[in-house]
């Protein structure tokens, strides 16, 4: 089954990070494992004080580029 992007799939649902009303918030736990997990793969450093908004944009971003998101 291929991933719908159209009005009804559930990409279309997803609320922008930067209108997460706790996307000021230190990131989660959860968050920073995953982000640390991928950054490792990635070669990359992670800001620790990374908010939840902001770490789950990098998330998206180390998704796509270890191929982790697909």
């Amino acid at each position: 089954m291929s991933e719908s992007t159209g009005p009804d799939s559930a990409r279309s649902t997803e609320k922008d990070p930067s209108d997460w009303v706790t996307g000021d918030e230190p990131a989660t736990g959860a968050q920073k494992s995953y982000l640390g997990t991928l950054a490792r793969e990635a070669g990359e450093d992670v800001p620790e004080d990374i908010s939840k908004a902001d770490a789950s944009i990098k998330i998206d971003e180390l998704q796509e580029e270890t191929g982790r998101g697909q």
